[in-house]
């Protein structure tokens, strides 16, 4: 995906396009200071994807971004959480909160990342395949099917998977917390612990570093993936 940054703080631009430069299916095509210094390679040639920031002088990245004809796919970048709304009122994909660590970065460019291939409907993620409604385990010799929609949380245990639903008893699986990170929509899960995936719209709380299943059971969140998860609660939060 060729992006363009643009932010008018030197530090946060540098940071920005470091990041876009460390993740292996972003290309830097231009960084900006100044959002009016995009618009010559955004009319002229195919960029996929805009890092903007929120809060500069002459033009605002919320007011550059609604006058753009044929937009990109769009995240906005501040300090200040309060924008969320302003943002994906202007069709924003994701919104980052600054400081930005490179977790948030890199979750935020990946669900990007699966929108570009369904709009390009590369023939190696068909639309139909991009959300599976559920995927197949192996466990005590036989095959068993895990509808996604059921998943309540997943944990890790050594080399093995114990997969938690609403609907049926723990499934112990062989397998890594990548494997079945990758087979999962990332709008829906997301990795909190070293050992632990949640299904976001089963968290029926957050306190004390900790996420709430069903009101009762209690998951650790990370420090490596704090971050991340903040700025989920940000941007789902009135």
């Amino acid at each position: 995906m060729r992006c363009i940054a643009i932010d008018d703080e030197p530090l946060a631009l540098m940071q920005i396009t470091g990041y876009i430069e460390k993740t292996p299916f972003l290309q830097l095509a231009a960084a900006c200071h100044r959002a009016v210094d995009s618009i010559p390679m955004l009319t002229g040639e195919t960029i996929d994807l805009l890092f903007v920031d929120i809060n500069m002088p002459d033009i605002n990245g919320l007011d550059f971004v609604r006058s753009l004809r044929q937009r990109p796919l769009v995240i906005f970048i501040t300090a200040y959480s309060e924008y969320a709304f302003d943002g994906f009122r202007v069709d924003a994909f994701d919104y980052l909160l600054k400081p930005i660590g490179y977790p948030d970065f890199l979750y935020a460019a990946e669900k990007a990342y699966r929108q570009y291939k369904l709009r390009m409907n590369e023939p190696n993620l068909p639309a139909a395949e991009a959300v599976p409604e559920r995927f197949f385990v192996k466990s005590e010799y036989k095959t068993i099917p895990i509808e996604i929609q059921s998943i309540t949380h997943i944990e890790s245990r050594s080399e093995y998977l114990r997969i938690y639903t609403e609907t049926e008893p723990p499934v112990m699986t062989l397998g890594n917390m990548k494997s079945v990170e990758e087979k999962l929509p990332s709008d829906r899960f997301m990795r909190v612990h070293r050992s632990y995936i949640v299904h976001l719209q089963k968290i029926s709380a957050v306190e004390r570093g900790h996420i709430l299943i069903n009101h009762k059971i209690r998951i650790p969140i990370g420090e490596q993936y704090k971050d991340a998860f903040r700025n989920y609660l940000s941007l789902h939060s009135l």
